[in-house]
């Protein structure tokens, strides 16, 4: 069953700074700030993908024994749109996760540099295997330029995938409410009626998609960029221009798929 967490009184005081508790951990405060900014518990999980179901749930079960939270079986979810509003904000990352963030950003960003691919090695080590081969997985390609998504339909169908194609933001969301759950997004950054990092957010803050991979396909290689990207929840970064090969490989990478000989 769903659930969605609220911070109590008890967990507003330790959040609260005026307080100046320095004996709530780390592990707390996290969870403690992104329940005040939602708390649906796949929410929780898309954002703290770093860390394992189990290990969320563990900590979840701690805070309400220290009454600090409270849990409510989750309501009817809400009419998704990925256009007409803005994507919600998030709290602000705690100094530790500001810091290892900033690390991993560098890294990606000279990784992508050298080899034009990155993979979020934490949040891919506790995704599910995929127990599908390719000819059997949904990629779902959101790249507004006819020649690039034309392009990378091909690349992905001759890697043996399934695909189909958005080209705006405002055709997203029909596209996931309408047609079967893709296994996997490649997500353009730039969008006529949006961008890429927005989608995401709004991707991350649903919880009916807040855990579904998410790869950045993109020219953008900024340091700034790829650390949004990254905060957003990215599950890997594609820069342009990329080869089915190269394409493939993420790909089977962030779904932990057995590659076809």
């Amino acid at each position: 069953m769903s659930v969605v967490y609220t911070v109590t009184a008890v967990g507003a005081q330790a959040l609260d700074p005026k307080e100046g508790r320095t004996d709530i951990p780390l592990e707390y405060r996290r969870l403690l700030s992104l329940i005040s900014a939602g708390g649906h518990i796949d929410v929780l999980r898309g954002r703290l993908r770093r860390f394992t179901d189990q290990m969320i749930d563990d900590w979840l079960r701690e805070l309400q024994d220290l009454k600090m939270i409270e849990a409510k079986p989750a309501g009817k979810l809400d009419d998704f749109t990925f256009s007409g509003r803005r994507p919600p904000r998030l709290p602000a990352l705690l100094d530790e996760d500001s810091r290892q963030l900033a690390k991993t950003a560098v890294v990606a960003g000279a990784t992508l540099l050298r080899s034009g691919s990155y993979i979020a090695h934490e949040r891919v080590a506790n995704l599910r295997p995929l127990d599908k081969l390719p000819s059997d997985t949904m990629i779902l390609l959101v790249e507004d330029d006819p020649d690039q998504a034309t392009l990378g339909q091909l690349r992905l169908k001759l890697a043996g995938y399934q695909v189909r194609t958005v080209e705006r933001a405002k055709h997203l969301s029909r596209n996931l409410r309408e047609d079967r759950r893709p296994h996997l997004v490649l997500l353009d950054v730039m969008l006529p009626d949006g961008n890429g990092f927005e989608l995401l957010a709004k991707l991350r803050a649903s919880p009916e998609f807040a855990t579904l991979p998410v790869v950045m396909l993109t020219a953008k290689t900024q340091l700034a960029d790829i650390h949004n990207g990254l905060a957003l929840g990215a599950d890997g970064y594609i820069t342009k221009p990329y080869s089915k090969q190269q394409l493939a490989e993420v790909i089977g990478r962030v779904l932990k798929q057995a590659r076809l000989h």
